[in-house]
Formats: C-alpha cells, sequence, structure tokens
C-alpha cells in the first residue's frame, strides 16, 4: 500500500480561501505582467506536478511589444507560426493573496517548452539559467532594488483625452525626503507600504524623492529569483493600488527633459550556494572591506556593462535618462560609497557590504535586469579578473579617459547581439529573440513623428 503525496502547503492554502477563481500571470519581455484568471478547477488542474500540469497561454505574449504590436522579426513566435498556446507553469513557491482584489490567490508562472524544458525567451527562466550556473559556481546571488517613479493626477481615461501631453503630478515642486509631501497622498503611501507587505512584496523604505509627485521605494533584500519576483509585483501593485487613489504611477525612465529620470538600482551580494550565511563580499582584512571575490565580480561588471546595455536599459526613453549631471552614471565607472558612479560600493559591517548597481533605470524588465547584473558579476569571478581601475571620486573625477554610454538603444543592441559573453550567459535563442525586440522598438520611434519635431519644424521651415 502506497502513501498519497502530500499536498503542496500553497495548494491547500488556495482550497482554504474559499475563493472560486485563482488570479495568475507571466512576465512578457518588457516586464509588463500578462494574467487572467483562472476557475479553481483550472487552476488545480494547471497546478499538478510536471508532466502534466501547466495551461495553454497564447505565446503571443513574447511576440508583441508593451502596445499590442506584433514583432515582424522575430523566429521563436509570429505570424508564421500561427501564434499557438505555449505551455505555462505555475510556480507554486510565489503564493500569496492580492489584498486589493478581495484577497484572491495569486501565483507567478513561466513557460516551458513541449517537452517540459525551459523556455529560452521567458524572462524569469533567463533568470533563472543564470542563478542555476551561479549555483554550480558554488554561490547564492542576493539582491535587492529599489525604484523611483513619477505619480500623476491621472486615470486612464483623462490620459487619453490629454493625447500623451502635460501630466498632472500629484505634487509640484522638488521635495526629496519631504514629510509635507509624504502627507499630501498619505492614504497613497500608507496603503502602499501596508497591502504591498500583506502581498508578500516587503518594503524597507518609502519616501519622496527629488522631482514633482517623485517617491522612491527600497524593496527588502532577498535571494535574487524572489526579489525580481516582488520588483515585477511592486510596479503592477503599486498601479493598481493608484488607480484606487486616483494616481498614475509611472515607471518611464525620463518624462520630461526638466527633472531627473528614474532608477531602478539593482543591490548585490553573494553568500555560498545553497544555504550559507556569510556574505562573500566581505572581508575585514582588506582595506576597502573588500573580498578578492566582490573584487572580481565588480570587474565583470565593469567590464561587461556595454555587452548587456540593452537589458537595463532597453527602451527609446532610457537613453534620455543618461544625460550627464542629472544623477543617473553614465559611464562604466565604480567608487567606493559614491552615487555618482555607475557601481558604488557599499563596503560596511560584514551583513551590508555589497554592489550596488546604479545604472539600470526603472523602465526595466526585473527579470532580465537582474540576469544581465548576475551574468557580468559572475563572469568577472569565473575568469578570475583583478579590478584594476581605481575608484572614481567626487563627480566622475578620475573618469576623463572612460568612454560614456552609447546615446542610442540601436547602438547598444548591436553591440548585444555580437556579444560572446552574453550569448554564453543568456544562450544563442534568447539573445537574438531580445534583440530582434529591441530592433523593432527602435524602429517604431524610427517611425513616429513627435511633438519636439512639430514644435521646431511645423510652423518655421
Amino acid at each position: 500500500m502506497t502513501t498519497p503525496t502530500p499536498e503542496h502547503p500553497a495548494l491547500t492554502a488556495v482550497r482554504k480561501s474559499g475563493s472560486g477563481k485563482v488570479k495568475v500571470a507571466v512576465s512578457d519581455i518588457d516586464g509588463v505582467l500578462r494574467g487572467k484568471y483562472l476557475h479553481i478547477d483550472k487552476f488545480l488542474s494547471a497546478a499538478e506536478p510536471a508532466p502534466g500540469g501547466g495551461f495553454g497561454f497564447c505565446d503571443v505574449v513574447f511576440g508583441w511589444d508593451m502596445a499590442d504590436q506584433t514583432y515582424d522579426n522575430t523566429t521563436h513566435t509570429g505570424w508564421q507560426h500561427g501564434f499557438p498556446d505555449a505551455l505555462a507553469r505555475l510556480d507554486l513557491a510565489t503564493q500569496r493573496n492580492v489584498p486589493w482584489d478581495g484577497n484572491v490567490p495569486f501565483f507567478l508562472g513561466e513557460f516551458v517548452n513541449a517537452d517540459g524544458t525551459p523556455s529560452p525567451i521567458c524572462p524569469r527562466q533567463t533568470l533563472k539559467r543564470v542563478l542555476k550556473r551561479a549555483g554550480k559556481m558554488g554561490f547564492s546571488p542576493m539582491c535587492g532594488m529599489e525604484f523611483e517613479w513619477f505619480n500623476f493626477a491621472e486615470t486612464p481615461q483623462t490620459w487619453a483625452a490629454k493625447q500623451g501631453v502635460s501630466p498632472t503630478p500629484i505634487t509640484p515642486g522638488m521635495f526629496g525626503y519631504s514629510l509635507l509631501r509624504m502627507n499630501h497622498r498619505r492614504e497613497f503611501m500608507n496603503t502602499l507600504m501596508d497591502e504591498m507587505a500583506a502581498f508578500g512584496v516587503p518594503i524597507e523604505g518609502l519616501h519622496t524623492e527629488t522631482g514633482p509627485g517623485v517617491y522612491e521605494v527600497a524593496i527588502a533584500f532577498g535571494e535574487a529569483l524572489e526579489q525580481a519576483d516582488r520588483a515585477i509585483l511592486f510596479k503592477t501593485g503599486a498601479k493598481e493600488i493608484g488607480a484606487r487613489y486616483g494616481v498614475m504611477p509611472s515607471f518611464m525612465a525620463k518624462w520630461s527633459a526638466a527633472y531627473p529620470g528614474c532608477s531602478g538600482h539593482i543591490h548585490q551580494s553573494l553568500k555560498e550556494f545553497p544555504d550559507g550565511k556569510k556574505n562573500l563580499f566581505h572581508d575585514a582584512s582588506s582595506p576597502r572591506r573588500m573580498s578578492p571575490l566582490f573584487e572580481s565580480y565588480l570587474a565583470g561588471q565593469v567590464a561587461c556593462l556595454m555587452e548587456f546595455a540593452p537589458m537595463f536599459w532597453p527602451t527609446i526613453n532610457s537613453y534620455k535618462r543618461l544625460v550627464d549631471g542629472f544623477w543617473a552614471p553614465v559611464k562604466p565607472t565604480w567608487g567606493l560609497d559614491n552615487r555618482t558612479a555607475s557601481f558604488r560600493v557599499i563596503a560596511g559591517s560584514p551583513k551590508a557590504t555589497r554592489l550596488e548597481t546604479r545604472c539600470p533605470g526603472a523602465d526595466v524588465n526585473p527579470y532580465i535586469a537582474m540576469a544581465a547584473v548576475v551574468a557580468a558579476g559572475l563572469e568577472g569571478i569565473e575568469k578570475g579578473w583583478k579590478l584594476t581601475a581605481p575608484p572614481i571620486t567626487g563627480t566622475n573625477v578620475g573618469a576623463d579617459h572612460i568612454a560614456r554610454a552609447p546615446r542610442t538603444l540601436i547602438e547598444t543592441t548591436r553591440i548585444f547581439q555580437q556579444s560572446r559573453v552574453a550569448r554564453d550567459w543568456l544562450g544563442d535563442d534568447f539573445v537574438d529573440h531580445f534583440a530582434a525586440t529591441r530592433d523593432w522598438e527602435w524602429r517604431q520611434w524610427l517611425d513616429g513623428v513627435t511633438d519636439w519635431e512639430l514644435k521646431r519644424y511645423f510652423e518655421i521651415i
């Protein structure tokens, strides 16, 4: 007589919830969550262990852009394949309830091939491939994400009526760390803190930043995959919560040339795989409190920054943020607790020592950006690179000889597409697909006619 296999605790929790439906979501290439409600019976069928589990999800989620326009240059998905269902599998470890949606049970999923192997173009699977290789090297990457974003007194209807011009920020002026401005929308801020925590997205800090209606959030540090899950859920959750208060959050990298852009900083450290507790970046005997492992990890990021660039500058607008003197770093530089550098070394206690990669904008897909920075760092460790470049001081002092980042998406995409390092860590299929989607994004921009052109040329020429 065989003993029945115990039911997964997540499934037991769903049954006990009394809900007749479950909300599920997957990340598209741009980091937009695409999802649906599943009837409880359909969910339980989809949640069965492999090879029988999973459910069909149209593969167009990897075949169109954020405006639902289908790509004309991809090979893994497209009109030539007829946009069939792809197999999505739910990760039962992501189980949570949505406090602002009647506590409906919620799960994140990822895509697999017909034979059950991970989809090569799925963003979550791409990060998992990097983390699997990290594990084989003996490391567990730990990460934290920070986002800056603007908040506007708009709804989808008012914004459509304005035809994409002159959004109204919820507060005026430049008031970073302002208790006065926090109080202006305290219900929204308090709900973000409280309901995100209940949603399994713990917030370490939330405050106003410099600019009208700008907030900054620090999401609690954790294992890399869990952190990427939290980050993508925060962006969507902030928009859903904001709608309750007549607030439209925007994680666009740079909405106005007059104000600083919005960052998506990624904090990182390494511990021993699978369950070590020691922070491998800290070395009390080093003058910089940096271990040799940390220095090689940082050397990898400095060396490989441009080869992964479109993964943390993924849109046309990302490059409008890369302006000298507006906080966003524009060169592959590092410094000791220097916020003007691309890579800020925070070398303190054994617990707190970490790297803050300050290049990414808030418009990143967290899975893809995290895969990029971790892969670049591990490349440095794998190759045993030394940190030969000295740290910059002040505002880019010592960086005169270092080339700045390209200013366009197509330039970084071409570098990425030819990168041996990117192909080694991410796979040819992902590199080719992601590069094709960025090429498409660039061509949409080339075809567009902007208000800048109308203001500059319409009357005078």
